[in-house]
């Protein structure tokens, strides 16, 4: 079972050069899998920013991790309500637009159809609806019965987190690769990879951002892990989304693979995506 890419790389020049320099190089665990952080630069700067971005990426993680008991996701989903952390609004806001521009098909409100899933159960198809959430008062409250999951979009906000940091700091030649990869300057190239075909074509990015699912890689309920709100199935095997922001891409991709191409080139259009690469169940590029 090949499962999705969780792989975390930044290599970044400082915008001014300065004789003392240093390479850092770190590797760890972090949302599932191994990840690595590097960067190259200024000696001290190096030093204090690797240790903000590592502390950084932990905060992102802990926010939106399902599987850690007592963890906010873990307490949101079982009591309906929640605080909204400035991470959990800005998040938020990105899925609401994703989920205007796919007709409701990114939604991560899937997580209660995720449940019945592995449980066994009959879901309830009235409570994946991210319509049915509610803001007051600085907190997020769920419909009785709803959980959401945002493990389709939180690889690319941290992405986009992680860039940003950089860009203030100074940095014009930056990449972030978390499987969903954000650059600053360029050209980076990237492989853009199917569960079934291997590598399958190359793409050139420079300062913007790239994001890749495939329902195959991983399954639930022996369902491809992406899931239908409305019950249906992937259409294709992979999809890669290029444009400026990494959580738009990351939540589009997610989405997409649920899309007829016509439906996909509207919704992209909308979100100011730049490309669009699907591998269809017969292994062939389409590129849009």
């Amino acid at each position: 079972m090949i499962t999705r890419r969780r792989f975390l790389a930044v290599s970044a020049a400082a915008l001014l050069p300065r004789p003392a320099r240093a390479s850092t190089e770190w590797r760890g665990r972090a949302f599932g899998s191994d990840v690595s952080l590097s960067l190259t630069g200024p000696r001290g700067q190096v030093e204090r920013d690797l240790a903000d971005l590592l502390t950084r990426m932990r905060d992102i993680e802990a926010a939106f991790t399902l599987y850690v008991p007592g963890g906010p996701m873990a307490r949101l989903n079982a009591t309906g309500e929640g605080r909204l952390t400035d991470d959990l609004e800005r998040i938020l806001t990105t899925c609401f637009a994703v989920h205007a521009a796919t007709g409701g098909l990114f939604d991560p409100t899937i997580q209660s159809l995720w449940l019945a899933l592995a449980e066994n159960r009959v879901p309830d198809p009235a409570l994946v609806d991210l319509e049915r959430l509610r803001v007051a008062d600085g907190a997020l409250y769920l419909a009785p019965g709803q959980a959401l999951s945002f493990n389709g979009i939180a690889q690319g906000y941290a992405a986009q987190e992680l860039r940003g940091m950089l860009a203030l700091r100074g940095y014009r030649d930056a990449r972030v690769d978390m499987g969903e990869t954000a650059t600053l300057g360029g050209p980076f190239r990237l492989g853009v990879e199917d569960p079934a075909a291997g590598r399958i074509a190359q793409v050139t990015l420079d300062g913007d951002c790239a994001a890749t699912s495939s329902p195959a890689a991983m399954q639930i309920g022996g369902r491809a892990h992406i899931l239908h709100p409305r019950g249906g199935a992937p259409l294709w095997s992979t999809v890669t989304v290029i444009g400026p922001d990494a959580t738009v891409a990351d939540a589009a991709s997610t989405a997409f693979c649920l899309m007829p191409l016509v439906q996909m080139e509207k919704a992209a259009q909308t979100l100011g995506l730049s490309r669009v690469l699907v591998v269809d169940q017969d292994r062939n590029l389409i590129s849009l």
